[in-house]
């Protein structure tokens, strides 16, 4: 017995791609726009308001895209493997655009811009994670890698795996970034102990690190802007 209800099924007051083809996607709301991506619900259930009910959970907005996992996502009735990894697809996709929007306004020497372009992939993460964005001799962004998932420590850091890394892509400068998941992007002992390390290895090697920038919710902090690089 099928127990899943179409687009078609449902009434047409409730059909969100209908009024996307009258009056464009702009016109829907954040859940009419998730039933589209969702196409069904349940037999209880219309896909409008199994959107409605995701929304409902965690963050109570569009954020649960990127922060519920997709084992939280399951938990909720109506929502399989599929439509979980269909969702957070769409998460991936919206960060993408909002990159590389921001990607020609990215400054080595302008901390902010750093920050603003890494800030919607780091802070929602509720691990902390270690990213290196390596530059040009023309401050041209060449790359990024995630070199460290975890607690930021000297024991966990490789400068070893960080300056390998920038070799392979020929980088004249690099820039540290991290998230805290408390929100809160204050320096921490292991973070100055980490900074100090692989700047002391970037002189060696002739990389210079031109940053740190540690990512909290909506606000970061640069080692560079606030003379902590030594």
């Amino acid at each position: 017995m099928n127990t899943h209800i179409t687009m078609k099924e449902m009434p047409e007051s409730e059909q969100p791609l209908e009024k996307c083809f009258r009056y464009g996607a702009q016109a829907l709301s954040d859940a009419e726009l998730l039933a589209v991506i969702l196409k069904t619900g349940t037999r209880n259930l219309t896909a409008l308001q199994l959107a409605q009910l995701f929304l409902s959970r965690k963050e109570k907005n569009l954020l649960n895209l990127s922060s519920m996992l997709p084992e939280e996502m399951q938990m909720i009735p109506g929502i399989g493997q599929v439509k979980a990894a269909q969702l957070k697809c769409i998460a991936e996709l919206a960060e993408r655009i909002a990159r590389t929007s921001r990607l020609k306004n990215v400054r080595l020497n302008e901390p902010s811009s750093i920050a603003d372009y890494y800030m919607e992939s780091l802070r929602h993460k509720t691990k902390e994670h270690l990213l290196l964005a390596m530059f040009d001799a023309k401050s041209n962004l060449l790359g990024d890698k995630i070199v460290s998932v975890g607690t930021v420590t000297n024991s966990l850091v490789s400068p070893r795996e960080i300056f390998l890394k920038a070799l392979e892509y020929r980088a004249v400068h690099i820039v540290l970034l991290h998230n805290h998941p408390s929100g809160d992007p204050t320096p921490s002992e292991a973070d100055h102990a980490v900074t100090s390390r692989v700047a002391e290895s970037g002189r060696i090697l002739g990389i210079a690190l031109a940053d740190h920038i540690i990512i909290g919710d909506n606000r970061y902090i640069s080692f560079r802007e606030n003379g902590l690089l030594g």
